[in-house]
């Protein structure tokens, strides 16, 4: 039932109708008020002598109305919810003297009630005219939230304020102001994303992951939306019904941060963060900011932010005029998109720089790589999804302190140590960033210096969290990433971990291992580690000759350059030269064949 508020004493029937009809007049979203809404409230105003109200939500829906004398109106009641941003409904109200600048009462109401913006209209020599109030972002020298004021001014202009644009502008400053005070307040997050068939992960799944990844970063999730959809809509990624549902959750949740699952166009991101009012981000910046949360060395700074500026350069566009709809043309021009070019050229200057940084690190990387193939220790890379116990797998078997925990994306800056295996194979172990399903492409583009490890490995030991139900999906999600590496023809042994985590008599267990060489093992308790080792020396020592040699004492250099290769394995010295048993690539035997000895004759 729709109730007049205020001073409703005295009030004649047909009065009253036009009251209760305000309730059924309605607003586009993003305007303030409409031509019929102002004259139906100046109507009442004109017959009573008094002022009339009506507060809207943000969806142009008539919350309430209330009648007053000929100088206030009296104010329902609302709900405040944040003091960091504004309260999601407007009021206009008319002035019957016809003076519509906003008095000391209207300005107290809007700083207390946190109005998105407030609104007086009148008629001034036959005509409507309006002022209008709303919060600045900014503080005054009192240290208060100052207000801007703007009119009196024609219906017309009031009309093309672009009420969505002047909300998120507003917020985004209240919430930056606000967090210099409270640096560690949390944001609350509601996630979206879309149901398509053909995904490998299904919704469900991705969007349990996505709250991991959001809990990662931080931020509280107070809500989560799944739309199922052929297609994401070309404007706002969801439906535009969606989008209104969600509009009224960020009211009632006081949510401050909306993610979305998959990769947003700019647009898209613009438009969703035009209708709600809040920040708007997707799956991608989620990621890279975790990364920039995670990274350490010099390396891994310099790569997160390449990758987020390689992100937000499409996302750069001019502000506009916050009283105007128009996108173009006199008055668009001048200081405003001069500083956009600007800031594009700037962006593009640190590319270049960061580019540099990391393609000279790459030429020390190189460095270190001939080094080491020079001195034939085989390189075995750890890679695998995000959490699937990759470094904890690395401080089990060389003792490394690399950090390790429970969480997404836990380590970023990949760790490389020596490892001697049980029979005295030496192999150099490194463990890289992990892999998720809709690994953002610049993040691998900006992260492919250190993933050449990747490339470069003679092993790939492909570390699967065995424990997940859904780890057939995330082997698919590595092996897409690994193919983006043209990594995927490495030979690969995989390692399926937390097998403590399973019951021993699990069929899982042989599942895993169908068609596949690998081990179960748990990194944590060291259960079938030994069994990971002994496959890993099988490997290399099948990729071994063994030969005995009988080297000249003039060709001293061929024994320097075995032991360089650290193959000697006994020495012995004959009259004829000097007798070696070696171990050395199948791919090197044909350069030592002149000095084989012949296997005795059985």
């Amino acid at each position: 039932m729709t109730i007049i508020h205020g001073n409703t004493g005295n009030l004649k029937a047909f009065v009253r109708e036009k009251l209760q009809h305000l309730y059924e007049l309605t607003v586009p979203m993003g305007q303030i008020s409409t031509h019929e809404l102002n004259e139906a409230m100046l109507e009442i105003t004109d017959i009573l002598g008094r002022e009339v109200a009506v507060y809207l939500t943000r969806q142009g829906r008539v919350e309430k109305v209330s009648v007053g004398d000929t100088n206030t109106v009296d104010l329902p009641s609302f709900d405040v919810r944040s003091e960091r941003r504004l309260a999601g409904v407007r009021c206009i109200h008319t002035h019957p003297s016809g003076d519509t600048r906003l008095s000391d009462p209207d300005l107290s109401s809007l700083r207390r009630l946190r109005f998105d913006c407030m609104a007086a209209i009148g008629r001034c020599r036959g005509e409507i005219v309006a002022s209008l109030g709303f919060f600045s972002g900014e503080q005054d020298e009192a240290g208060t939230e100052a207000i801007t004021q703007a009119g009196p001014m024609k219906e017309q202009l009031l009309h093309r304020v672009n009420l969505t644009y002047l909300i998120t502008t507003i917020n985004k400053k209240l919430s930056a102001a606000r967090t210099k005070v409270t640096a560690d307040e949390e944001e609350r997050a509601i996630l979206a994303g879309v149901e398509r068939p053909g995904n490998v992960f299904d919704s469900e799944t991705s969007m349990a992951e996505l709250r991991r990844l959001a809990d990662t970063a931080g931020a509280v999730v107070v809500g989560s939306f799944v739309q199922r959809k052929e297609r994401p809509d070309a404007a706002f990624f969801l439906g535009k019904g969606k989008v209104t549902e969600i509009a009224m959750e960020v009211q009632n949740l006081d949510a401050t941060l909306l993610i979305l699952d998959d990769e947003l166009t700019p647009s898209q991101q613009h438009n969703l963060e035009q209708v709600l009012g809040i920040k708007v981000i997707d799956r991608t910046a989620l990621i890279l900011d975790i990364f920039a949360q995670r990274a350490r060395t010099k390396e891994g700074k310099l790569q997160v932010e390449l990758a987020q500026l390689k992100y937000n350069l499409p996302r750069l566009g001019g502000q506009g005029l916050v009283l105007s709809r128009q996108g173009g043309g006199i008055g668009t021009r001048g200081p405003g998109e001069t500083k956009l070019e600007v800031d594009r050229r700037r962006i593009y200057g640190r590319i270049h720089d960061l580019e540099h940084q990391i393609e000279a690190i790459k030429k020390n990387r190189d460095l270190h790589r001939r080094r080491r193939k020079a001195a034939r220790i085989p390189l075995v890379a750890l890679v695998g999804y995000t959490n699937a116990g990759k470094s904890t797998l690395l401080n089990k078997l060389t003792g490394a302190n690399a950090f390790a925990e429970d969480k997404l994306f836990a380590t970023l800056d990949p760790t490389t140590r020596h490892l001697v295996l049980p029979e005295k194979q030496e192999i150099l172990l490194t463990d890289t960033v992990g892999f998720i399903q809709k690994l953002p492409h610049t993040l691998v583009k900006a992260f492919r210096a250190t993933l050449e490890e990747v490339q470069e490995a003679d092993l790939l030991l492909h570390v699967v969290d065995c424990s997940n139900e859904h780890y057939e999906e995330q082997i698919e999600a590595v092996v897409t990433v690994l193919k983006e590496l043209e990594a995927e023809g490495k030979p690969t042994l995989y390692v399926f971990n937390k097998v403590d985590a399973l019951p021993p008599d699990a069929p899982q267990r042989r599942a895993m291992l169908h068609d596949r060489d690998g081990v179960c093992v748990s990194a944590q308790t060291g259960e079938n580690l030994a069994q990971l080792l002994a496959k890993i020396e099988s490997f290399f020592a099948e990729r071994l000759a063994r030969m005995t040699l009988l080297i000249p004492y003039a060709a001293g250099e061929v024994i320097t350059e075995l032991h360089e290769l650290k193959a000697v394995e006994q020495t012995e010295y004959t009259g004829e030269g000097t007798r070696l048993t070696v171990k050395v690539p199948v791919s090197m035997k044909d350069r030592y064949q002149p000095y084989l000895v012949p296997a005795p004759s059985a």
